[in-house]
């Protein structure tokens, strides 16, 4: 069986404990691959790699460093097929999203950064009369970046590409629950000669390798995607020893839906809101907010639609839902929808999970699920479930739904539907979160500021957000 890699200095090596633990395919819910169960010690290796490589790639040109990036782009795409199987293998996602989203976007990832930072300009101030102050953006150094299991590659190049681009070496974690695509990655970066130690990839657990990147003295900043809770365990950490913090967090996100919407397009973008990657996004609409005026008209059309919903094992070319990512995650999944039907709710689809033949009987699936009858602030409408379950919820105006949109901790994402633009503004600039789509969803210009408020994180990726994250501005004053 493969045993996964670590990927420091340069060279693939083994934890240095010896120690592995299974990789499981959703799709079967079989043992395929073995990841490395890293400690402290490996991490410590890993910082040590990128503090002797920071001198050499930090003085780089942003011209020489954005080439190397361009290179990895390029040895991605070369090997496109084998990183679009890997990732849904990994994950359990149908073969054709990872094809079309994941890892095309992997790809842009890359180049976006590698091109931007030629482009990243820093300010002048001038004072008549006295002299001129200007700011310098320079890297801080060692930083630490930890990705989910959802986008695996998506996401996990989205942080390491600004870092790198900036001048930074990183020391970074996949997800333990979906490592193959970062040790694809390290591949690439292999065969084109990668410098070594700007960026070391470090597998394992989060309480082991992860804490240990969060809490080492040398890691200067920590872009962190994922659950919430453990966010605010990264911050209490790495708060006190005055680290930079971009976490992107939670979300619970509301999908409001006015009478005078263009119903057809709504639709059809509602049913990839609501359930593509499983609901395993964390832009997805999972409350569903419809005007009374065509509520019983969405909810006809919608549960139809979403009872003929294809759930099938990855590979296959009509699947339009695929595996959860794992087994316990699918427990907690049905869980919700269990906890639903005891808070009053009513399923309307789905609600159950989808059982395969072999050699797909094994595997974590579920059906795609809509609750009805829920009272906006009970658990199932509050909590962050990431899953293929939406709760739908009649509404009679404006006030009434932004204060169901508004109520929980999170504040990532919202979509508005409707055909009036004042409303439109109005409603955006009143809700609650990072993102707002008018009558679209998931957009995304990589230019663009990308995180949430409240419970849903702090920072912004994107763009010369992202940017700003990675440096740290001098201000310097030259007398006139």
């Amino acid at each position: 069986m493969e045993k996964i890699l670590n990927y420091i200095n340069g060279a693939f090596v083994e934890p240095t404990a010896g120690k592995f633990f299974d990789n499981i395919e959703p799709a079967k819910g079989e043992v395929y691959s073995q990841i490395p169960n890293s400690q402290a010690e490996d991490v410590e290796k890993a910082v040590n790699a990128a503090k002797e490589a920071f001198p050499i790639w930090s003085t780089m040109s942003n011209e020489e460093r954005g080439d190397w990036m361009m290179k990895v782009a390029n040895g991605i795409k070369a090997r496109m097929g084998e990183f679009v199987a890997a990732e849904s293998r990994d994950n359990g996602k149908p073969v054709k999203l990872a094809e079309h989203v994941d890892i095309p976007r992997a790809v842009s990832n890359f180049k976006f950064f590698a091109t931007g930072i030629q482009h990243f300009a820093s300010e002048s101030h001038n004072m008549v009369g006295v002299g001129v102050n200007y700011t310098l953006r320079k890297p801080l150094g060692v930083v630490g970046c930890i990705s989910p299991w959802n986008l695996p590659l998506y996401l996990f190049t989205w942080k390491i590409a600004p870092a790198l681009a900036a001048g930074n070496c990183v020391v970074a974690k996949p997800s333990e629950v979906t490592p193959y695509t970062a040790y694809l990655l390290c591949k690439v970066m292999d065969e084109v000669g990668f410098p070594k130690g700007v960026l070391n990839i470090v597998h394992g657990y989060g309480q082991y390798a992860g804490d240990a990147i969060v809490r080492h003295k040398d890691t200067k900043a920590i872009s962190f995607t994922g659950g919430t809770a453990t966010g605010k365990a990264i911050a209490s950490i790495a708060a006190p020893m005055f680290k930079k913090l971009s976490l992107e967090l939670g979300g619970k996100n509301p999908n409001i839906i006015f009478n005078d919407c263009d119903f057809d397009e709504m639709l059809k973008t509602t049913i990839r809101s609501s359930f593509a990657n499983q609901g395993q996004i964390c832009l997805c609409g999972s409350r569903i907010f419809v005007q009374k005026g065509i509520y019983e008209k969405f909810k006809t059309a919608f549960v139809e639609k979403i009872k003929k919903t294809k759930v099938s094992n990855p590979e296959d070319p009509k699947a339009q839902l695929g595996a959860v990512v794992s087994e316990p995650h699918m427990e907690k999944v049905l869980s919700y929808i269990d906890l639903a039907k005891e808070e009053g709710g009513t399923v309307l689809a789905g609600g159950h999970r989808v059982e395969l033949d072999a050699p797909y009987d094994k595997g974590f699936y579920i059906a795609p699920t809509i609750i009805e009858g829920l009272e906006y602030t009970c658990r199932t409408n509050q909590e962050e479930i990431f899953g293929p379950v939406v709760t739908i919820t009649p509404f009679e105006d404006e006030e009434e739904v932004l204060k169901m949109a508004n109520s929980t901790e999170y504040g990532l994402s919202a979509t508005l539907w409707t055909s009036d633009l004042k409303r439109a503004h109005r409603m955006a600039d009143q809700i609650d979160a990072g993102i707002v789509w008018i009558n679209a969803w998931l957009v995304r210009d990589l230019r663009t500021p990308f995180g949430g408020v409240k419970s849903s994180g702090v920072g912004r990726e994107g763009g010369w957000e992202a940017l700003k994250f990675f440096t740290e501005p001098k201000n310097v004053f030259v007398k006139s």
